[in-house]
């Protein structure tokens, strides 16, 4: 059974909320909030807490004149880990600067955020980035139990529309991130250039460092690296051939 209610981000700003405990939930919780289905979704993960300050400044750019812009045009909602860090916080200034209309979904682990008038179960819970419109909470309380999540929310989001995750830097749990990606037979848009995980993993796919210890999923050929000094129409043209138009139920 799902619980939705009006989540407080700032005095000015609330977001639409809903916390579920289990998979079978998610079609009714995600309706009573508003999200329609079958409509083209973009996952975002990578870089949070751990994202230097140098690559924000060098990906703040990105964000507002490339990934915004284009999922406002092509009708579709972002899924991410929802906290007010990195990549999260990029997308929800871009959205924020443009005024768009997109969703923003943030699918975050209960016990690892923080939240108005209850006791945060973690030393280091994160705030939620205020600039994002919806909000699910999901059992866990360690960073990391939300990636299984996100693969689902964003499959329950998209159901026959397009879909695309895009890993810009990152750190170790977006190994866990990309895996559950592939699971759901998601592509992976990873940005080179971007730092960490996202720069080791595009070495692998191009046999630079690839061994035995090469995780399986660089196999599948789900994955596929552009660099940022390919300039961000490559980046916008990728991206945009896995959302494709579709119809969208009217949100609610």
């Amino acid at each position: 059974m799902n619980r939705s209610f009006k989540l407080p981000l700032t005095t000015r700003q609330y977001a639409q909320a809903t916390q579920v405990t289990t998979v079978a939930e998610l079609p009714e919780a995600l309706g009573s909030v508003g999200l329609a289905t079958n409509r083209p979704t973009l996952v975002l993960i990578g870089g949070a807490s751990g994202i230097s300050q140098d690559y924000m400044l060098r990906l703040r750019d990105l964000f507002v004149e490339v990934l915004a812009p284009l999922v406002e045009t092509a009708g579709a909602c972002v899924v991410d880990g929802g906290t007010d860090a990195g990549i999260m916080r990029l997308m929800g200034q871009a959205r924020a600067q443009m005024k768009a209309t997109f969703p923003l979904v943030g699918v975050t682990a209960i016990g690892t955020v923080i939240l108005p008038n209850v006791r945060p179960v973690s030393a280091d819970a994160a705030r939620l980035e205020p600039h994002h419109t919806h909000f699910v909470l999901v059992p866990g309380k360690e960073w990391g139990d939300e990636s299984p999540w996100i693969a689902q929310v964003a499959n329950e989001l998209a159901r026959s529309a397009g879909s695309v995750t895009l890993l810009i830097n990152g750190g170790k749990i977006a190994w866990i991130d990309v895996t559950n990606s592939v699971k759901a037979k998601r592509p992976v848009i990873i940005i080179a250039g971007s730092g960490r995980t996202a720069d080791t993993l595009a070495a692998m796919l191009r046999g630079k460092t690839m061994d035995d210890s090469t995780p399986k999923f660089t196999q599948t050929g789900l994955l596929k690296a552009v660099d940022l000094e390919e300039g961000f129409d490559a980046i916008a043209h990728l991206i945009t051939t896995h959302l494709t138009p579709c119809s969208i139920k009217q949100e609610t």
